[in-house]
């Protein structure tokens, strides 16, 4: 009871809050007389994000349609070949979130998205994923993420949980399960992303714990600011591909692009994307009504 692991059908809302430590306690604190944490304890979280070559799931969904969807795989931990994963299908519209997901070992994940053999069973949501991989035709691994996850439910509603994610972490080489968890940080260490999870209204009693703390919604994608570091990677290559052309000090020819793009004129000093310091963080992850 409370875990989500072996659930496959979910609908419902899912609101991201940024939380600093102090706010992130005060929301454990009251957390506690409400609610009781996933019986597996804290998890660590891998994912691999499928995407076309030209990333056109995430592009489309850095819009910020009504209508979004994603692939990827996931467990919990890293395993084996034989290790039980989860290859899940994502959508959301009109801010209602859709997922669908079924159970299978990692091998037989990889040769379905490779398109060496068909997913094992047959199933209503094998045949939606089915049709989502053949729409988009070429889907590669992209990005690999993870993160350590401590969970609660509620005691009076099993359809409201709450989520503290930190640790998040990406990469663009290792891009499997059987992989060690690792990679760049996406978060400094005094914040935690914070998601309310529920099929209906929030409880007064978090409501309050929110107002009190300040704490206030945000738009942040884990797969979305992974890309925006693809983005950033991308343009310090060409930066440092026009400054050797051009033979003149690269950091003049660096100022093309980065001063907009990062704030610095240097190439080299300019911060990685996704890592904000504490005073930054409004802009990072903006409030939304």
């Amino acid at each position: 009871m409370g875990s989500e692991k072996n659930s496959y059908v979910f609908c419902r809302h899912e609101i991201k809050y940024m939380v600093d430590s102090r706010q992130r306690a005060l929301l454990e604190e009251a957390i506690r007389l409400h609610m009781r944490p996933d019986p597996h304890g804290e998890s660590t979280i891998c994912n691999v994000y499928y995407d076309t070559p030209d990333y056109r799931l995430i592009r489309a969904s850095q819009e910020k349609p009504v209508y979004k969807e994603k692939m990827r795989l996931r467990s919990y931990g890293r395993i084996g070949e034989d290790g039980i994963c989860f290859l899940e299908l994502k959508k959301k519209y009109d801010g209602i979130v859709y997922k669908r997901r079924i159970e299978l070992r990692e091998a037989e994940a990889v040769a379905y998205l490779t398109g060496r053999a068909p997913l094992p069973e047959d199933s209503q949501i094998g045949r939606e994923i089915d049709y989502f991989r053949r729409y988009y035709g070429n889907l590669i691994p992209a990005v690999h993420l993870s993160y350590d996850r401590s969970a609660y439910y509620s005691l009076e509603d099993p359809n409201l949980r709450v989520t503290f994610d930190r640790n998040i972490r990406w990469r663009r080489s290792g891009l499997s399960l059987t992989e060690n968890p690792g990679g760049a940080e996406l978060l400094d260490e005094d914040h935690s992303l914070m998601e309310i999870k529920t099929a209906s209204a929030i409880p007064l009693w978090l409501v309050k714990v929110l107002s009190d703390g300040k704490i206030r919604k945000a738009s942040f994608s884990k797969y979305g600011m992974a890309y925006e570091c693809i983005l950033y990677e991308q343009l310090a290559a060409r930066s440092r591909t026009a400054a050797a052309r051009s033979r003149v000090p690269q950091g003049e020819t660096g100022r093309i692009g980065f001063r907009e793009a990062t704030g610095t004129t240097d190439p080299g000093s300019a911060p990685v994307f996704g890592r904000r310091t504490a005073a930054s963080t409004k802009a990072a992850w903006p409030a939304s009504n």
